[in-house]
């Protein structure tokens, strides 16, 4: 097992990725702690967890509040003995989010307090807590619209999908020779059940499809996959980078189309 003896938190986990991410890390070795502002559902999927026989642990948290964070922090490594791997997974797709000129500045700051701060303060309170276990890993999710712009606009998401990688890269930087790596994923449209609303919509659903070279969605295994990759020993050389798990969208401007 890859993660065998790792300690480990992922925000936003009480759901989709970041649930699957906790359950591919619980497999594979590590202990987990479930984090995510809906406790009643981070109970219930630690609770799957520990049924399976796995070390779990679900943590209320508000990823945009210092003290929140600090406390997810302080009692993860309390219960587990310390601190190796952060998934920063926690955001939110804000109602109001849309074009620049039609984004209220509420829908602005909720989103930019959550995705891009509440990775900042992850990172911030997790650090110390990994050096004193000798290093670590922080994973952070992002987007593929940090990368390509999108249509139709949610600009404020956009935005702190795109601090998410430039945080990443310099922290990446800065604590590459005190023992932690900091990567990014990049996630293209995926299989959730936040996606569910898009997958019903026949016309919406092939508005994105069509843009895929692999011709469907990621499902939430494939970009736990690639966090429990970058969490292990195997990815001890790799820090700094965005990796973008989509089915070859980023790097597409005609697709083929579907085989007859």
């Amino acid at each position: 097992m890859r993660l065998e003896g790792k300690r480990s938190i992922v925000t936003g986990a009480a759901r989709g990725i970041g649930a699957q991410i906790a359950a591919r890390f619980a497999d594979e070795g590590a202990a987990v702690a479930v984090a995510d502002i809906d406790f009643p559902e981070a109970e219930a999927t630690a609770a799957r967890l520990a049924a399976l026989g796995f070390k779990s642990l679900a943590i209320e948290v508000d990823v945009s509040s210092a003290q929140s964070v600090q406390r997810m922090i302080e009692s993860a490594a309390a219960a587990f003995g310390g601190l190796d791997v952060l998934v920063n997974n926690a955001a939110i797709v804000h109602p109001a989010d849309a074009e620049a000129e039609l984004t209220s500045e509420e829908a602005w700051d909720a989103t930019i307090a959550v995705n891009l701060k509440g990775v900042f303060l992850g990172s911030k309170h997790a650090i110390p807590a990994m050096l004193a276990s000798g290093g670590g890993a922080i994973i952070n999710i992002a987007s593929i619209v940090a990368l390509v712009g999108s249509y139709p606009a949610q600009i404020a998401y956009t935005a702190s999908k795109g601090g998410v990688i430039a945080l990443s890269r310099e922290m990446a930087v800065c604590l590459a020779r005190r023992g932690i790596r900091v990567n990014a994923i990049c996630p293209g449209p995926t299989a959730t059940a936040m996606a569910a609303g898009l997958i019903r919509d026949h016309a919406a659903y092939e508005l994105r499809r069509l843009h895929i070279p692999m011709g469907r969605l990621a499902e939430p295994d494939e970009i736990a996959s690639v966090a429990a990759f970058l969490a292990s020993n195997e990815a001890s050389f790799i820090t700094g980078q965005a990796f973008s798990v989509d089915g070859g969208l980023t790097t597409a401007y005609l697709t083929p189309p579907d085989p007859k």
